[in-house]
């Protein structure tokens, strides 16, 4: 038995038509300039604008200004951007309406507003940067998120992953009180969400649930999190493509998701599956939720040494008979992934990428320099078999 910390620093507030409340919210906050930071997308569907208007009526609570040039996959050049908007307007709290790329964009200028940077790069030099514990100082912004998509759980997490133009990685920026510190999970903003994306997130949601079971330094707390995260997201993502206005469902889905990204960062040890899933991500600008999906049985498969340790937990959360032997345990969770991939009609190899030699052994450096390989470093001949499983 570890000794362990289990955290979940951030307030969630969940139901239909919850963002209602987020001007108050901020209020109690002491907030009285808020940037909003948004994408394109979400302006043209309205949905910014819908958040904007509920200010309209708070005296003491004003928007700042309003950011929408976040891409998909931010870089540290969206961040810096957004950095010099933030401080232009002099906003003193931050409201992130999207997916895990806007969300994450949000700390970074959080993060960067907190340490006065102009350059976010500056913080994640060589991969990442990692401050935690109880000594790091809390930050004084106030920051509220919307997720839009039922995946990432990026509210609810200290951890942020931007892409770094300049060294060609994905480099993960992790620090206690990154994390929002309230999530307003609104089922209403994700119902006309396209089946595809709905598919690739929850598959994201997914895999932070299993690797947080599997991680070595799981706990009683995470497990407890991730094992009903799984059980919502494979009960309410049929449910969800079959009726897209099913707001239950929805809502139920963004519950898992903030589960899930609680179990993982919590329990965060060896992440073999994230760890490839940002090398393809960052060298083939492959979405995180489709790389993720790919990778989450063909990595089980190919590391059973990883995942023999907590195969009966994994096992119990597909209804996997106890009477088989550990070695059976394993095989059959990979077959009840790759079941699950078909039913939800999720992605399951990178052919369409049609990826070339080059970029194949970008993948591989890319893997290693993660800095989540540290945590788990995977074999050159595994990293291998994965590349020509699912390429």
């Amino acid at each position: 038995m570890n000794n362990f910390t289990f955290n979940l620093r951030t307030v969630v507030h969940s139901g239909a038509s919850s963002i209602e409340a987020i001007p108050t919210l901020f209020k109690a906050k002491g907030a009285q300039r808020v940037l909003l930071v948004s994408d394109k997308g979400l302006e043209s569907l309205g949905f910014v604008e819908r958040l904007a208007s509920l200010f309209s009526t708070e005296e003491n609570v004003k928007l700042a200004g309003i950011y929408t040039d976040i891409e998909a996959d931010a870089s540290c050049l969206d961040i810096n951007r957004a950095l010099e908007f933030a401080k232009q307007v002099n906003a003193d709290s931050i409201l992130a309406l999207g997916g895990g790329s806007v969300i994450d964009a949000s700390k970074g200028i959080k993060y960067g507003l907190e340490h006065q940077l102009d350059d976010i790069r500056d913080a994640i030099q060589g991969g990442g940067r990692l401050e935690v514990g109880p000594d790091v100082k809390p930050f004084s912004i106030p920051h509220i998120g919307v997720p839009t998509t039922a995946g990432t759980g990026a509210e609810a997490s200290p951890i942020a992953v931007f892409y770094n133009d300049k060294e060609q990685v994905k480099a993960s920026l992790v620090v206690s009180g990154l994390e929002c510190d309230i999530a307003v999970l609104d089922p209403e903003l994700t119902v006309n969400l396209p089946a595809a994306l709905t598919v690739s997130t929850g598959m994201d949601a997914l895999t932070h649930a299993i690797e947080a079971l599997a991680s070595p330094l799981s706990n009683t707390f995470t497990d407890a999190y991730a094992t009903q995260a799984c059980r919502l997201i494979l009960n309410n993502l049929p449910q969800v493509l079959q009726s897209p206005q099913n707001v239950a469902a929805r809502s139920e889905l963004l519950q898992a998701s903030a589960m899930a990204i609680s179990a993982f960062y919590s329990s965060l040890g060896g992440i073999p599956i994230h760890n490839c899933a940002h090398a393809f991500g960052a060298i083939a600008h492959i979405p995180h939720g489709d790389a993720n999906s790919v990778l989450l049985p063909v990595v089980i498969d190919a590391l059973p040494e990883f995942y023999l340790p907590s195969i009966n937990k994994l096992a119990a959360v597909f209804g996997i008979s106890p009477s088989l032997t550990d070695a059976e345990k394993h095989q059959e969770v990979v077959h009840s992934l790759r079941a699950f991939q078909t039913l939800v009609n999720a992605t399951q190899s990178f052919a369409k990428w049609n990826l070339d030699d080059n970029k194949k052994a970008q993948i591989v450096s890319g893997i290693e320099k993660d800095i989540s390989f540290q945590f788990y470093p995977i074999a050159q001949e595994k990293i291998t078999a994965i590349l020509e499983t699912t390429c």
